[in-house]
């Protein structure tokens, strides 16, 4: 499992241009399955995607495949993590056994 952060630079105010091929990358993401949730780091530093069911290869190709990464809008962090406790809800997440 994976965290993505996506920290906004100094490039911030090339969003706007950028948020609609940014917008087809998540949709994308979501549709493969590949993110869980996608929201903003508060207050309007960024955003952050909780991704799974991927190698690390793969996501940081997705990763470097974002508009706003191509474009500098943001600069992105993956952050892996290995699940050792969950909420039953979340079983889906954690590790065969």
């Amino acid at each position: 499992m994976f965290i993505v952060l996506l920290r906004f630079t100094d490039n911030k105010a090339a969003a706007g241009e950028h948020m609609p091929g940014h917008q087809q990358w998540i949709k994308l993401g979501l549709e493969d399955q590949v993110f869980l949730l996608v929201g903003g780091i508060q207050p309007g530093l960024g955003g952050a995607v909780l991704a799974h069911n991927v190698s690390l290869p793969q996501l940081q190709q997705r990763v470097d495949a974002d508009p706003f990464v191509i474009h500098r809008v943001v600069d992105a962090e993956i952050l892996e993590i290995t699940p050792g406790t969950a909420d039953p809800r979340l079983d889906f997440l954690m590790p065969a056994r």
